[in-house]
């Protein structure tokens, strides 16, 4: 029985995330738009396989809405 091998794909090829794409270093918490799509409908925060984000920039989301939902930009809960 023959194993299926995966089609070679270059180092280039991986995903990357959306901020790691636009060349962004820092997330920023007053960029409401763009952190709302990092939430779930009931307010809480996409995983790194869910979002796609790399570490770094995951650490730096998870930063900027927790500043956010203390000043008020974005909801504690989705209700």
């Amino acid at each position: 029985m023959a194993r299926r091998r995966r089609p070679y794909t270059r180092p280039g090829d991986k995903s990357r995330c959306r901020f790691c794409k636009l060349d962004i270093d820092q997330v920023d918490y007053k960029d409401v738009n763009t952190l709302r799509k990092m939430l779930t409908g009931q307010g809480k925060i996409f995983s790194r396989r869910r979002s796609g984000n790399c570490s770094a920039h995951q650490r730096s989301v998870k930063k900027a809405i927790k500043r956010a939902r203390e000043i008020a930009l974005l909801p504690y809960s989705g209700r």
